[in-house]
């Protein structure tokens, strides 16, 4: 199932920047952070060459320390169950999957084969806490971010999906929002895309200024002043109508 066209032009909008922008640009919306977590550990970005991904989040739990419990016509049945629920979400998705096995990360259950039939099902990439592999193997197009690198895919194999799962301390709900590239990612409530993109232009450009004058040489009271012009391109997003002024306006030295 497609996104309507103006979500779809929004994902591919914030896909333009990295995850620090769009962090960036969340605190300028949300100043407060409520609704919006993101990741708290270093993790792995599987393919270098992969720009940032924006997705809405599908979410599960996988398991590949130990064999699945249920006999093989049940691991079948429920596997194409995981598959319909895939193939029936909104698109673009991502997978956002919380490994919760005993030794998180014992098997690598995203290796080419598993992320090639994501992308068949309409998933942009992949965010978990547990292992990948098959790296030069990966779908181009398809992004990876994990908790570690393994050779074995283990007894790899989906517990539960559609629940609210917790990776790298990120907490997620399904049909939430998730960008992410190397640096990690960050998910948020769905009512935030709207404004997002000019948000995140936003602090491209206030950054743009402030870089522009940090040259060597500079003193401190030419400084000032473009960080009081930074605050004046800052004030002109317009924030959900929910929101006031944030008071962190111009304060930001990030």
């Amino acid at each position: 199932m497609h996104t309507d066209h103006q979500t779809f032009a929004l994902l591919r909008d914030i896909a333009c920047f990295d995850t620090p922008t769009i962090c960036n640009a969340l605190d300028l919306l949300r100043p407060d952070r409520r609704a919006v977590t993101f990741t708290q550990c270093n993790l792995v970005w599987a393919r270098a060459d992969e720009p940032p991904m924006a997705g809405i989040a599908v979410t599960a739990k996988v398991q590949a320390a130990r064999p699945a419990p249920w006999p093989a016509t049940e691991a079948a049945t429920r596997r194409i169950a995981y598959w319909r629920y895939l193939r029936a979400a909104p698109q673009p998705s991502l997978v956002v999957a919380e490994d919760v096995s005993d030794t998180v990360g014992f098997g690598g259950i995203w290796g080419d084969v598993n992320a090639a039939i994501h992308v068949a099902l309409g998933c942009r990439g992949v965010v978990t806490n547990g292992a990948v592999r098959d790296l030069p193997l990966l779908p181009a197009g398809f992004g990876l971010l994990a908790g570690c690198i393994t050779p074995s895919h283990g007894h790899g194999h989906v517990v539960e999906w559609d629940v609210p799962v917790h990776v790298a301390g990120m907490s997620v709900t399904p049909g939430d929002v998730v960008h992410a590239d190397a640096h990690g990612a960050v998910a948020f409530s769905r009512d935030l895309l709207h404004d997002l993109p000019r948000a995140a232009e936003t602090i491209r450009l206030r950054e743009a200024h402030l870089l522009a004058a940090a040259q060597p040489g500079v003193s401190p009271e030419d400084l000032a002043a473009a960080f009081r012009e930074a605050a004046v391109l800052q004030a002109r997003v317009t924030r959900p109508r929910s929101e006031g002024p944030s008071s962190r306006d111009g304060n930001n030295w990030h």
